[in-house]
């Protein structure tokens, strides 16, 4: 019986140790340098903090047509100066992206404008635009989880956001969005 309550002991202490690292995070920047040996992509944040995020082969990157056709000082279509949305975890000691998505041009589009509605759980985001249009978006699983933390429950209808999306069936499809 004591080994069995042992065992179950170190079983919960090692669950609680790999919890981290499923936690997600993402960032929004611009893309200040790129080193292909290291796998790092180092994105300034609008308050000047810098970060590094490590990529590996399950990395995803949207918004970068003609990835075969990308130059020698690009990542995947991605290189200095490009603006971006990191989505990424700690694994280990290293931040490692998830998915990397390209605002602007090719990339996610950004609509601006006031929360209506907000729906973590199903996933629906809907907003109201300067000129009184209203717009849904679908929330990807990562947009749901962690894109605008600072929206929260009780605070969001009214709050002034920045939704960065993309079409996908004819729909509107939110990856990130973040208060102004």
């Amino acid at each position: 019986m004591k080994t069995i309550g042992i065992t179950l002991l170190i079983l919960a202490f090692g669950l609680f140790a790999f919890a981290d690292e499923d936690v997600v995070t993402a960032i929004h920047g611009t893309v200040t340098k790129i080193d292909k040996g290291a796998k790092t992509v180092a994105i300034k944040t609008a308050d000047g903090a810098e970060h590094a995020v490590h990529w590996s082969k399950e990395t995803s990157v949207h918004g970068a047509k003609a990835v075969g056709a990308a130059g020698k000082d690009s990542w995947h279509g991605v290189k200095e100066g490009s603006e971006v949305v990191a989505h990424y975890t700690k694994r280990g000691t290293e931040d490692t992206a998830l998915e990397i998505d390209r605002v602007g041009d090719q990339g996610l589009k950004k609509t601006e404008g006031t929360v209506k509605e907000i729906d973590r759980g199903g996933k629906k985001l809907v907003i109201k635009t300067a000129d009184g249009a209203e717009h849904t978006f679908k929330l990807t699983g990562h947009a749901a989880a962690d894109a605008g933390k600072d929206v929260t429950a009780g605070t969001e209808k009214g709050a002034k956001i920045a939704v960065y999306s993309t079409k996908s069936a004819g729909k509107a499809v939110a990856h990130f969005f973040e208060k102004m």
